[in-house]
């Protein structure tokens, strides 16, 4: 079968914004060993360039869909839009790095380039449609992301939160290993079109098969932090560098839920009676776990990391409900949780100052007076992550909990709902603090935000609002995208 493999011109172009990202993330390295302190800021600049032709040559794939290297990858509508997801995430993480790793004497091309190679993972989960490319993706991102979190080796914390990421990562590969292996025993391929025809027949319909998704379901419950597969975040996006905790809690969960959503609604759809129970019963105790875990953190770091955990439940709602509205539901709410979360830990990693000594929610007290329109800008973020009308996440919520109603998944709404108020009790202590407490030490410490701060802020802010005042600018295309899942 592979003497005749010859890839055409075509495959080429429709991988390449992973080509590109390769390109400039070898660039990057090689770069590294020729500059001095004076210049390491222009090999941040390289990549910031890196990753916006990436964008651009995604953009330009949608003029030429279909599938690549004998279908291990498929270039659609689905695929774009998640490429372009953490392509954004990128971007915005690699701006809110430079004025922090100047901050801690950390500014290294390395940094950069793992950040490049992690979305080659991410953009290649993303496209995938073969068990194969779907392992390689995951652990070309899940490297590189590991690295990252114990980027500064002389903070314990950030040694700390790399051992346990990778420890715990390391064991949850394992089962997706022998998840993939028991598929392929199954359906004799590897292919997610292939493994749902086979499953189709009435007499493959096994308790194997059900086993085999039940183990794939924890490999990928991992990377998203769905509880009981949640004990890793809270602790790794404590201990990170604030910029790779907003680059963790978006780029490789928005890309992992890709490959969720496009394996359980392709290959196991037609044992769906087995995997929506166990999806029920994890959506439903990662609100329950991420909100009331939340409620008692003082750490704001601590605190955005049981909350992602939370919206990692509502995400699985939408999985839950098994449908196209379902999928859309979800690729919206991914987009608006990468803003507002990205967004939110930003204006974090600004607060800290060196060493990211102030991190607790009593730091920011007195932000509404020192610096207004970052307090401003984070309080959008804080709304955001709440649900409330006019911004990205009210809508988002809406939509999911919408296609949950429409599959009958009462109860589960209704939970999810009081959950959501529930959340909106930790997220309002730090409303309480940017507003209605005197400014503290961390505040009146602050300097002037630098320029590429800001600019990752204000997109991130901006982002927010226009997916919360005209959701339709996304919605008509993300419903486009999850029409094939029916």
């Amino acid at each position: 079968m592979f003497g005749n493999f010859q890839p055409h011109a075509a495959e080429y172009l429709r991988f390449l914004p992973e080509i590109v990202l390769c390109v400039f993330g070898i660039a990057v390295m090689m770069l590294e060993a020729v500059t001095n302190e004076k210049q390491k800021l222009s090999l941040g600049v390289i990549s910031l360039i890196g990753i916006v032709a990436a964008f651009a040559a995604n953009l330009w794939s949608h003029t030429d869909l279909g599938a690549a290297f004998q279908n291990m990858l498929v270039v659609d509508n689905y695929g774009i839009f998640f490429r372009g997801l953490v392509l954004v995430v990128g971007l915005l993480c690699v701006l809110a790095s430079f004025s922090y790793l100047q901050r801690e004497g950390a500014q290294t091309g390395e940094y950069y380039a793992l950040i490049l190679f992690s979305l080659v993972g991410q953009c290649i989960l993303a496209t995938a449609s073969d068990l194969i490319m779907v392992f390689i993706g995951l652990e070309i991102s899940s490297i590189a992301t590991y690295i990252l979190a114990g980027f500064l080796r002389d903070d314990p914390r950030n040694n700390e939160s790399a051992l346990k990421y990778f420890l715990l990562g390391s064991f949850a590969t394992a089962f997706l290993l022998y998840g993939i292996a028991w598929v392929y025993g199954l359906a004799g391929s590897t292919n997610l079109d292939e493994i749902r025809r086979v499953l189709e027949q009435p007499q493959r319909m096994s308790i194997v098969a059900g086993l085999a998704a039940g183990l794939i379901f924890v490999g990928l419950a991992f990377k998203v932090s769905v509880a009981p597969f949640q004990m890793w975040a809270p602790d790794v996006y404590q201990g990170a560098a604030a910029p790779i905790s907003a680059f963790m809690s978006a780029g490789p969960k928005a890309a992992a839920f890709a490959v969720f959503f496009r394996l359980f609604m392709t290959s196991f759809r037609p044992i769906d009676a087995r995997w929506i129970p166990l999806v029920w019963g994890c959506a439903l105790l990662s609100m329950i776990v991420g909100n009331f875990a939340a409620l008692v953190q003082t750490n704001v770091k601590r605190l955005l990391g049981y909350s992602s955990i939370a919206h990692a439940g509502y995400i699985l709602v939408a999985l839950t409900a098994a449908s196209s509205i379902g999928v859309s539901a979800a690729m919206f709410y991914l987009a608006s949780y990468a803003l507002m979360n990205i967004g939110a830990f930003v204006v974090i990693s600004y607060i800290a100052a060196r060493h990211e000594r102030h991190v607790r929610i009593e730091d920011l007290a007195g932000l509404g007076y020192r610096e207004p329109v970052t307090a401003a800008l984070l309080a959008i973020f804080v709304f955001s992550l709440i649900g409330v009308p006019l911004t990205g996440g009210f809508f988002a919520k809406f939509y999911v909990f919408q296609a949950a109603l429409d599959s009958h998944l009462i109860w589960l709404t209704v939970l999810g709902l009081i959950n959501s108020a529930i959340a909106a009790y930790y997220y309002l202590k730090i409303i309480v603090a940017i507003y209605m407490r005197e400014p503290g030490e961390a505040v009146a410490e602050l300097p002037a935000p630098a320029a590429s701060l800001r600019a990752a802020i204000w997109a991130s802010a901006f982002g927010t609002l226009i997916l919360g005042i005209f959701p339709s600018s996304l919605l008509s295309f993300v419903s486009i995208s999850a029409s094939s899942f029916r």
